[in-house]
């Protein structure tokens, strides 16, 4: 392959190890499925998905791909991830889930070939785990239709942030593998509102997401300090 591919082994070897455990709720992957409702919510609160074709960018095994298809969309979710990405498939088959399709490309690849073909794109909890970030929202501000939007979640950079997000998170409360995280790659929101203006997307929203782990209980807020979702949107005049 002669594209240099905008991705870590190291990252993609994590998760793949990981696969087999991906949609058992009581795993690893717990956070996501506890989280995935409020994601989904406020994804639908923005775009409703009925009848929307929607890219999944950084899918793993399809939690929210799955999630946003049964809502009505027809969702193709990317993932560099092959064994994440077998998951996804073989439950998707299992569980009977209509209109969700994956492959095994990067966003970046997948712009080249598929411009301004979608109404909506997620690209959720992924930015923190590749080398050029800028480069993925990029790709999805031009897999997007003029008009369309594109939803972001990320971990912002900051001393309260690594306490919460790798101490508590990773070897505190258990709630992630050790390693998930590396401090140096999350982004503040500053520098992601940047990538998105230089992309061409316009801010709609910035919401923040906060965890009780006596409660165990998600929500969401204002508060962006740890982990947030950033809400964009293409310009109808857009090129």
């Amino acid at each position: 392959m002669t594209e240099t591919l905008n991705a870590d082994p190291a990252e993609l070897a994590k998760f793949s190890d990981l696969a087999h455990r991906w949609w058992d709720p009581e795993s690893e992957f717990r956070p996501l499925h506890q989280i995935n409702p409020l994601r989904l919510g406020w994804i639908e609160q923005h775009c409703p998905l009925a009848g929307l074709r929607v890219l999944d960018v950084g899918c793993g095994g399809g939690i929210l791909s799955d999630a946003m298809a049964r809502k009505g969309a027809q969702v193709l979710g990317i993932d560099l991830a092959t064994k994440p990405l077998k998951v996804a498939q073989l439950h998707a088959l299992e569980a009977g889930t209509q209109g969700v399709t994956y492959r095994e490309v990067s966003v970046e690849a997948l712009a080249a070939e598929q411009s301004g073909s979608f109404d909506a794109v997620t690209c959720m909890e992924m930015l923190e785990h590749v080398p050029d970030p800028a480069s993925v929202v990029r790709a999805c501000a031009a897999l997007v239709k003029p008009g369309g939007q594109v939803f972001f979640s990320t971990l912002n950079r900051n001393p309260k942030s690594f306490l919460f997000a790798v101490v508590g998170a990773e070897y505190v409360l258990n709630l992630l593998p050790r390693g998930t995280h590396e401090y140096a790659k999350f982004i503040r929101p500053s520098e992601l509102s940047l990538h998105c203006r230089a992309a061409g997307l316009e801010l709609r929203e910035i919401r923040g997401m906060q965890y009780n782990p006596l409660t165990r209980r998600y929500w969401l807020d204002g508060d962006a300090s740890v982990n947030y979702l950033v809400a964009t949107s293409r310009p109808a005049g857009g090129a």
